[in-house]
């Protein structure tokens, strides 16, 4: 399997070439890609012959590798060498010096799995921007004895050149500290999230007010789940501009470092706005450089807006593994509409909804099934421009849009109930909302979902009232009685209404089940007949999604209509069993009815018709095959349930 060329590393070197790297069998290598300045042009085609890509991409390609590109420079944290125990943040492709952390280092690096990688600015400086990388690592606790895994974010400035002499080609200005995604119990004990699975930095025209969106799982096989948390970008910094852990010995605790703090800072940038004078780390302070090495990791770790995940997922049959996050503006305010990926190959729509003040919630919009297989999704890209979603996993690359406000129904209350952001009711369908729109006929409302207020003069009585249908059971059958919301979010309730009285609410148990699509009635009994209602509840908004006028049949009648038998024989069993006469009738469809009274016109004909042997053979073929033909149709669109 791995003596492929998979390719792990597709960045931008400038506006005509990409740079592409792949594992090359073990052996990694590394090519330009003429892609064109233009879209228009055509144009994809390699343009160089092979280079190594050591340092640049991992052996293994089952090993991640993160990277970045910053003024035709390569920033990559992966693993650099052939056994994959030397692990790296590492700059090459540079024209100057190749740059790395520490080598065999656990204060810096311990087992990382690297995540993702991303330049974020910090100040107006240009000099001030850092790298942050994401991963995950297996720390060992005081015991020495149990490895514990953490999700972590560390930071280096892009200009960093290394020590002059301590730390030469060394990063002097990585930092790292801890990311927390956990839930409290009523006890005050905290449960981790602790295993990172990718990462989304949703930008702003400020940059300390971007949020970053990470997903977590769980380590624990007692625990089992995945969440998404997110973090401002400020609350990140602020813990990288506080304390720095210290540890006395190897058997102690962390606590924050007392000591004096050298200048300037360690981790701040050369030539910035706190060191305009020094161009370069070389001539940052050899005690700054010392501290580095010897003090990587923040005292404080880093927690999620309201100190909780926003999304939380337990006992599911699915682990999320990609995000992408998408700003809307609808009418009532801006959105973010969340894409999750699960290891299932489905990805689900989420718009986030403000509660109050401290807390936002969550709404599924939808789940889509992606891949005809079960295979993760492993990377997950959104084009605002094409309004596409792009979606990969093993089997391929896919692309999905945005919206699809076509699934909502044709009327206003479903549209509305929807609550996407991307959609509202134009007056005749659901379709893609413009907020830059001057159509006052546009009816949303992503915060309530009231139809109600939305949906005046849209015939909501109407809508409400589904048409009535009917639908037949055979007794100690099994049926199934169909009702789909088209909402996630809508509670069903199934009521009972027998001969005119009170509709009641059907009682569930074991032989009545009520399922995601319907409900399920086993071993049907002659107590079961009646109007079923289907009624939907969102928002304190009722309609009834089905009206199911269900018929139990007897089951021994059931038999004789569709056996094989001769239709003399057929009709001479009939006439024995004991049926009254108001419910043998009233137990037959109108079809039905016109083969019985067919049968009865030809039966009486065959007296007057006796001596004619031929002709009354004919007559019997006739008559068969008229019973056959109306009873197979009949079965398959009077008979659902048997």
């Amino acid at each position: 399997h791995g003596c492929g060329n998979f390719v792990r590393v597709i960045q931008s070197y400038n506006r005509t070439h990409l740079y592409v790297c792949g594992s090359g069998a073990f052996s990694p290598v590394c090519v330009y890609v003429n892609r064109g300045r233009r879209s228009e042009e055509q144009i994809f085609k390699i343009d160089s012959k092979c280079e190594s890509g050591k340092g640049r991409c991992s052996f293994n390609p089952n090993v991640n590798t993160v990277s970045v590109m910053i003024n035709e420079e390569l920033f990559s944290g992966m693993y650099i060498d052939f056994m994959g125990t030397d692990a790296a943040i590492f700059r090459s492709l540079t024209k100057r010096n190749a740059v790395r952390t520490d080598q065999h280092n656990s204060k810096w690096l311990s087992e990382p799995i690297f995540v993702d990688a991303h330049v974020i600015p910090d100040g107006t400086d240009p000099n001030d921007a850092k790298i942050y990388f994401f991963f995950k690592e297996r720390l060992t606790d005081n015991s020495g004895s149990t490895k514990q895994i953490h999700s972590m974010i560390a930071r280096i400035c892009p200009n960093d050149t290394g020590g002059q002499r301590s730390l030469v080609n060394k990063w002097t200005t990585f930092l790292k500290a801890r990311l927390v995604c956990s839930v409290m119990d009523e006890d005050g004990t905290e449960t981790y999230f602790d295993e990172l699975e990718d990462v989304f930095l949703l930008e702003t025209d400020n940059p300390r007010t971007t949020l970053v969106y990470g997903i977590f799982t769980t380590s624990s096989s007692i625990f089992k789940g995945s969440a998404v948390c997110v973090y401002h970008l400020s609350d990140i910094q602020t813990v990288f501009n506080g304390p720095f852990a210290h540890k006395e010995g190897p058997n102690h605790q962390l606590i924050p470092y007392q000591g004096r703090i050298p200048y300037p800072r360690p981790g701040t940038c050369p030539g910035g706005a706190f060191t305009p004078n020094m161009r370069t780390t070389k001539e940052f302070p050899d005690d700054v450089v010392t501290f580095i090495r010897n003090h990587p990791l923040m005292f404080n770790p880093i927690y999620p807006i309201h100190k909780r995940p926003l999304i939380i997922r337990i006992g599911a049959d699915y682990k999320y593994t990609k995000i992408a996050v998408d700003r809307v503006n609808a009418a009532d305010g801006r959105y973010h509409v969340l894409f999750l990926g699960t290891d299932q190959g489905t990805v689900q729509k989420v718009v986030v909804l403000p509660t109050n003040f401290s807390a936002s919630g969550e709404l599924i919009l939808e789940e889509l099934e992606v891949f005809q297989s079960n295979s993760p999704i492993t990377t997950m890209k959104i084009s605002s421009k094409k309004q596409q979603l792009y979606v990969s996993s093993d089997e391929g690359v896919t692309q999905v849009s945005l919206h699809r406000c076509h699934i909502y129904g044709t009327a206003c209350a479903d549209c509305c109930l929807a609550r996407d952001p991307y959609c509202a009711w134009d007056g005749n369908s659901c379709s893609r909302f413009y907020p830059t729109g001057k159509r006052r006929s546009r009816r949303q409302d992503v915060r309530h979902g009231n139809p109600l207020t939305q949906c005046r003069g849209f015939n909501l009585k109407a809508y409400r009232n589904a048409a009535e249908i009917v639908q037949y059971g055979v007794k100690n059958n099994t049926t199934f009685l169909e009702c789909t919301p088209k909402s996630p979010q809508a509670s069903i309730k199934w009521l009972l209404q027998k001969d005119n009285d009170r509709r009641k609410e059907v009682k569930l148990n074991e032989r009545i089940i009520a399922t995601e699509q319907g409900l399920l009635i086993r071993s049907v009994q002659d107590s079961d007949r009646g109007l079923y209602h289907c009624i939907a509840t969102e928002n304190s908004f009722k309609q009834t999604l089905a009206k199911i006028n269900f018929k139990v049949l007897d089951s021994e009648m059931v038999a004789f209509m569709t056996d094989k038998w001769s239709p003399w024989t057929w009709a001479s069993s009939v006439r024995a069993l004991q049926f009254h006469p108001k419910d043998f009738v009233g137990a037959f469809s109108h079809s039905e009815m016109q083969m019985i009274n067919q049968y009865c016109k030809d039966s009486r004909q065959q007296g007057q018709q006796r001596e004619e042997s031929q002709k009354m053979r004919g007559d019997y073929s006739k008559l068969k095959a008229l019973i056959n033909s109306r009873k197979s149709r009949n079965r398959r669109n009077q008979l659902p349930g048997s």
